[in-house]
């Protein structure tokens, strides 16, 4: 698949990088999940560039000393002394030569370093300090593991926090690249066909690709042509969320993984997740799925106060919320290898699964059309256990740049189940509850507004 999106991503660096040949040096962090395209991104940036390219593999640290040597010596044609085996040492080194002259230096899974040699970064971060000022180098650290990247640069107790001159974090895909690759892919492609690429991978690039670049041919990105591709034997799609957040949680994500099973299956409140746990404690697990992880979203209705008890917790990743629906809970038909009988399931599903994807879409379309200062849900009250339905809820309420303005959407895949008296009746309700003085417009959106 060829390169998509990135251009204000690229344009970054790029600034970037000519401040660091020109100025003094400067330090860039990429963030973002396992498969989001860092490592296409810095490739395409640093094209025209002397880059060296360093990936932190789990190896000991003579070893990763040595590749490291290697790679740097053919990059930049430079001479490495032998038998370097301390990171510090070569850092310097490289530090050093950036003041004789300018180049690009990358350090690929960079929180690597937490397994191999903690003080690795106390020790840059000395040498930094040092020689940043008088070098001419454009240092890039990326990570996948978004945790250990948070707290390496923003928790200040980190010795390389403050020292980012800026921080990427790339997200997936936005929906116009979706739709371009759509286009060039499957020409004549239907907006079932698109919401499913959204609903199976979450705008990912590297999913994406696999798609791509292996439904060429009829059927091709059709919805079967896809479930089928993912849901078959030694499909990489099967064991990857499983990966993804090991990755992150470590050994001990039985917990972790219980309760994003219990959000994946609709049970969005704490109470109704922790009886699926028997009762557990886990306010801190659910705390840090939101705010150390990045993998839950606490949603409020919209203009709720923060403090308030009526909440409701989603997977941010659609292809998340899709692996824990169907790869993690009939894991036992994976096990016997049933797949025909899976993909069977995912088929018979894929309308009312993708119907609760399309209202994310939704509130992703209006967010990019920057129309709206504020977009979320409303519902009055606490939730009545977790079957979803609360009469006074409203799918998306968007508020307008416009004081006073704001949109309320129902969302149905199809205009014939949109009933537009009971839709104007929760607008009256909203506007009473928390929009007063609001001009409020009903709006019904479905596969056809895509």
């Amino acid at each position: 698949m060829k390169f998509y999106g990135r251009t204000k991503e690229i344009e970054e660096l790029n600034r970037i990088g000519e401040l660091a040949f020109t100025d003094h040096s400067r330090m860039t962090v990429i963030t973002g999940r396992r498969r989001i395209g860092k490592t296409s991104l810095i490739t395409m940036a640093t094209a025209k560039t002397p880059t060296a390219y360093l990936f932190v593999g789990r190896k000991d640290e003579a070893a990763i000393c040595g590749e490291f040597a290697a790679t740097i010596s053919t990059a930049l044609n430079v001479f490495i002394p032998e038998g370097i085996n301390r990171f510090q040492v070569l850092f310097q080194y490289l530090m050093d030569l950036a003041t004789r002259r300018p180049f690009t230096l990358v350090i690929d899974e960079f929180q690597e370093f937490l397994n191999i040699n903690p003080s690795v970064y106390h020790d840059m971060q000395h040498l930094w300090d040092q020689y940043k000022d008088r070098s001419r180098m454009h240092l890039i650290l990326c990570g996948s593991v978004y945790s250990f990247m948070q707290r390496i640069f923003q928790d200040s107790k980190e010795p390389l926090f403050g020292r980012a001159d800026n921080i990427i974090k790339l997200s997936p895909f936005d929906l116009t690249t979706l739709k371009k690759i759509m286009t060039d892919y499957r020409p004549k492609y239907s907006n079932d066909e698109l919401l499913a690429l959204y609903a199976f991978t979450g705008g990912i690039p590297k999913y994406i690709e696999m798609f791509c670049d292996n439904l060429n041919q009829e059927p091709g990105l059709s919805i079967p042509g896809m479930i089928d591709f993912m849901v078959r034997d030694n499909s990489p799609f099967i064991e990857e969320g499983k990966y993804l957040l090991i990755e992150e949680f470590g050994k001990n994500y039985g917990v972790y993984f219980s309760i994003l099973d219990a959000v994946a299956g609709g049970l969005n409140t704490q109470p109704a997740i922790a009886s699926t746990l028997g009762d557990k404690s886990i306010g801190g697990h659910i705390k840090r799925l939101i705010e150390d992880y990045n993998i839950l979203i606490r949603r409020r209705p919209i203009l709720a106060k923060e403090g308030t008890q009526t909440v409701r917790y989603e997977i941010a990743d659609n292809f998340l919320q899709f692996w824990f629906n169907y790869f993690d809970r009939y894991r036992s038909m994976i096990e016997i290898k049933n797949f025909t009988g899976l993909r069977s399931i995912i088929k018979a599903d894929y309308t009312t699964y993708s119907g609760r994807i399309l209202e994310r879409y939704f509130r992703q379309q209006l967010a990019e059309s920057q129309n709206y200062r504020d977009i979320g849900s409303w519902w009055e009250g606490a939730r009545k256990g977790s079957t979803g339905d609360d009469q006074n809820e409203i799918d998306i309420v968007a508020l307008g740049l416009e004081k006073n303005r704001a949109l309320a959407v129902e969302v149905k895949r199809q205009r014939g189940k949109y009933k537009p008296t009971l839709l104007a009746a929760k607008i009256e309700r909203l506007k009473e509850k928390a929009l007063p003085g609001y001009e409020v417009e009903g709006r019904c959106l479905t596969l056809e507004d895509m």
